[in-house]
């Protein structure tokens, strides 16, 4: 134990103080006894603390940690509880599962909790210290060294309780189907669209993502008039859900003769992937249709019914499939884009009905709203939403320099998280 550290430090100090106030050796040896003690508290410290060297050092404000320390006290008071009920004889199966999962929930939280508390306990003890020895400079001295570490984490902590007591988008660890479209701009908007696909592509490999291609309609020129993918990864969802909406792309058009700038727009939406369970598609609810494939002819020319196009008849919801030759591919890879339409149309209707706050403070993603803006002939990209200017076009493009805006959104988001956790109280 630190503190009781400190005592056996004090104790000792003071008995040397008696025993060797008149020997030369007195300093050497409490300078000595200082090191040895420092040591023995920093081992201590790295073998029984957790590291959060990752976690910005900032100071919450003083009506935000009483906010939060309620809801710490009523979680606290929550897993008791239900510890409570786990522990019962009587308690039915049913009982007994719910329970366990909802601790299993609070888990994570719970134990971050515990460390506050242990570390609060921690620096109470060293108040005390602080308290009972006044006049021990050397004392107060190391003691205050060590309060200030523990503040410190007591502020790490704190930090990471409020980022866990905010609200969470379910979705965010999904996967998740890119959707892009050419807009208004003929074949330079299909061509900037086949550029902004790839660009989503490179980010993905760079992420550690699985890219799948699950269709493309290309224009005459080779670009893509609709592109779609999916996109597997840890919290994939999460980081590119604010990507949807309109990109506006001013650059000279490889069809421009004279050298005139041009604008075009392409719209892209970000879909989270969903579950069986999310998503119940009964048969008589679906009209399926199947059709040649259109090709550039050749070796390549479809011979056979593989395309595949699914209508939901209740929401009209139609989405078509021709970039595998099997036609049972392409079923499913319809099957799975409906579902993830189905299950984000229900998830935005349970949002705006909850809250306006996504919308009103960081922009509703939806395709009809101009979010970013790509200017090649001046090389930067703009994001209208958090007014951030990057000026290495091409670094952005090749998926480099793309988290620039994606963590600024993000960060966003939690400014916007923290200011209706505030005003919730």
């Amino acid at each position: 134990m630190r503190i009781h550290g400190w005592f056996v430090w004090r104790n000792l100090s003071q008995d040397l103080k008696g025993r060797l106030n008149s020997l030369s050796t007195f300093a050497p040896c409490m300078q000595n006894l200082r090191c040895l003690v420092r040591s023995k508290m920093a081992i201590t410290l790295i073998s029984t603390s957790r590291s959060y060297s990752t976690e910005p050092n900032t100071q919450l404000s003083t009506d935000l940690i009483k906010i939060m320390e309620q809801r710490l006290s009523s979680i606290e008071q929550r897993s008791a509880c239900l510890q409570g009920l786990m522990n019962k004889p009587a308690a039915s199966p049913a009982e007994y599962s719910k329970a366990n999962k909802e601790l299993r929930k609070l888990s994570s939280t719970m134990d971050l909790i515990n460390e506050l508390r242990a570390k609060q306990k921690e620096m109470e003890g060293l108040r005390s210290m602080m308290a009972e020895c006044p006049e021990d400079k050397d004392m107060i001295d190391m003691v205050a060294e060590e309060l200030g570490e523990a503040m410190e984490e007591e502020k790490r902590l704190q930090c990471l309780l409020l980022k866990a007591l905010l609200p969470k988008d379910d979705a965010d660890e999904r996967d998740c189907i890119l959707e892009v479209r050419a807009g208004t701009g003929g074949e330079e908007a299909s061509l900037f669209a086949m550029d902004i696909f790839k660009m989503y592509e490179k980010y993905s490999l760079k992420k550690g993502w699985r890219f799948e291609v699950v269709d493309i309609t290309e224009s005459d020129l080779k670009g893509y008039k609709e592109a779609s993918g999916a996109i597997t990864g840890d919290g994939a969802y999460g980081k590119l859900k604010f990507e949807s909406g309109i990109h506006r792309v001013q650059r000279v058009p490889v069809t421009e003769k004279s050298g005139r700038v041009h604008t075009s727009a392409v719209s892209v939406a970000i879909l989270p992937q969903a579950d069986e369970v999310d998503v119940q598609l009964r048969s008589e609810d679906l009209r399926i249709d199947t059709y040649r494939s259109g090709g550039s002819g050749g070796q390549h020319a479809n011979t056979t019914n593989s395309a595949v196009r699914i209508t939901h008849i209740p929401s009209g919801i139609t989405v078509s499939i021709q970039d595998e030759r099997s036609q049972h591919m392409n079923k499913a890879k319809a099957l799975k884009v409906l579902c993830a339409k189905l299950y984000e149309m229900e998830r935005s209707r349970i949002q705006t009905t909850r809250s306006r706050l996504r919308s009103e403070q960081i922009g509703s993603g939806d395709r009809s709203e101009r979010i970013r803006t790509y200017n090649f002939p001046q090389g930067r990209v703009t994001d209208h939403r958090v007014g951030i200017t990057h000026h290495s076009i091409n670094d952005v493009m090749q998926g480099d320099s793309l988290d620039v805006f994606i963590d600024a959104l993000l960060l966003q988001q939690e400014m916007d998280a923290i200011t209706s956790f505030s005003s919730r109280q």
